[in-house]
């Protein structure tokens, strides 16, 4: 039966406020909503006056109370779903929503054994528990004393006695054997060996009646999240980066102008997950699959700049891809290109980006004023090899030896390049393209870089014999 809720002193507004600590933890969700229908109705002065009038302690009740502030997308789905899987742009409050999904089972199972993953150790710790809207910031003002967080052991103690156990998706054997009630994995669309971790991870939520693991991840076309959302109990929830009330207008203003329209776009602002291409040279789990973490050590004998130059002198991008080879694995290690400038713009950005990754050779096409990057470079006094190459075949007859190489292992994504990306993943086999813009000015720009790194065949290097 709903609790009587007494009369208070005071208008309607800061009455349906005073009801948030009664109905905290009793389930009255008619009376939960109150207050936040009577926020929703006041205007700038009348808002200040109410808040101002409750106590400490309301206030703090009001904050803490998660229905009161959550946007749709972010409360958990009604039904028996076994994955409740977060599909939404950045900046949309993934990481606020699981956050809070976890903390208020914990308040509720103190004998709670919990899972949290993320791509790496690191982001379990800095996003999901230290994070702005991680879980420690999400514990009530009554709670954080009594929270213990043993970086070290990488376990939480929630203030109730559950528990919380921090792995790392590129470590998917260390989900081998743990068992817990719930689970909270974050960005699982960037893990590494995701498909074993997500396997590893199932078979361990067997405890309580109803385990269950939440998903927040902007979305990828991978193949370990494809085969959840296929999963006949899985619910979806999400929406676009202005979903959230509380992310800043003026970035949402510069993102939407950045990327609005285009492939990239849809998928990390407005939280839509793209099939691929059919017939795509670089599918999203090859892109994925390619990518590695390159360490500061890392030594590349040789860099090349691949220049794939705008076909009018404004207005259309200039390709600037740089690519280095170590231990004879082709690495992308930086997307520099640049839209808008004239030719000594785009050619002084090349001969910038030589100096800065100490390239031993510049590849340019030169169908397009190719020329301006030699003559450019020279007025620089640089002294790099230009070597410029013509276009004879199609963009994506250029592309398929490449794409054979990442295919193969051979060629790696040294980070994450998401323009270059998604021209990549436009290009076709036969000789289409699906992609953002005209033409895949990177993408081709990477091309002349790999192919000058891997397969054009060279001279042999001069070396020293000793007599």
């Amino acid at each position: 039966m709903p609790r009587t809720v007494q009369p208070c002193p005071g208008d309607r507004a800061t009455c349906s406020l005073r009801m948030v600590p009664l109905a905290i933890g009793d389930g009255e969700d008619e009376v939960e909503h109150q207050a936040v229908r009577a926020l929703e109705a006041l205007d700038d002065e009348e808002l200040r006056r109410v808040l101002g009038e409750l106590s400490e302690a309301e206030r703090r009740a009001l904050e803490a109370h998660w229905p009161a502030w959550a946007h749709e997308g972010q409360m958990a789905p009604a039904g028996s779903w076994r994955t409740w899987t977060m599909l939404a742009g950045r900046g949309f409050g993934k990481t606020k929503a699981g956050a809070e999904w976890v903390s208020a089972f914990a308040r509720g199972h103190p004998d709670a054994s919990i899972a949290l993953v993320a791509a790496t150790a690191e982001e379990a710790r800095n996003v999901m528990v230290e994070g702005r809207s991680g879980l420690l910031a999400a514990a009530r003002f009554e709670e954080r004393e009594a929270m213990v967080w043993e970086p070290s052991r990488r376990r939480l103690v929630f203030a109730s006695g559950a528990r919380a156990f921090l792995y790392s998706a590129a470590n998917p054997e260390g989900l081998r054997g743990p068992e817990h009630h719930i689970a909270w994995c974050d960005e699982l669309a960037k893990w590494r060996s995701a498909e074993t971790a997500w396997r590893n991870l199932r078979l361990g939520l067997r405890l309580g009646e109803r385990p269950r693991a939440l998903v927040t991840t902007t979305p990828r076309g991978v193949a370990a999240l494809k085969a959840i959302l296929a999963e006949p109990r899985t619910a979806t929830s999400g929406g676009p980066t202005w979903a959230n009330p509380h992310s800043s207008e003026d970035f949402v203003a510069a993102e939407v102008a950045a990327h609005g329209g285009t492939r990239f776009g849809r998928q990390e602002l407005e939280g839509v997950l793209l099939e691929d291409v059919e017939g795509s040279l670089w599918p999203r789990e090859l892109i994925e699959r390619s990518r590695v973490t390159v360490t500061g050590d890392c030594h590349y004998p040789r860099v090349v700049v691949g220049v794939d130059p705008p076909a009018s002198a404004g207005g259309d991008s200039c390709g600037i891809v740089v690519c280095g080879l170590a231990g004879g694995v082709g690495h992308v290690l930086a997307d520099l290109s640049v839209a808008g400038l004239s030719p000594e713009g785009w050619a002084l950005k090349v001969a910038a980006a030589a100096q800065a990754w100490g390239a031993d050779r510049v590849v340019a096409e030169k169908n397009n004023g190719g020329e301006m990057i030699g003559t450019v470079l020279r007025g620089a006094d640089v002294g790099l090899p230009v070597t410029l190459v013509h276009a004879a075949d199609g963009k994506s007859a250029r592309a398929e030896p490449v794409a054979v190489l990442f295919e193969s292992g051979k060629a790696k994504f040294a980070g994450r390049f998401p323009e270059l990306e998604e021209e990549l993943a436009g290009l076709t086999y036969g000789g289409g393209y699906q992609g953002p813009g005209r033409s895949p000015d990177r993408a081709d720009a990477m091309v002349w870089a790999m192919t000058e790194l891997l397969v054009r065949k060279h001279r042999a290097e001069p070396r020293i014999t000793t007599f």
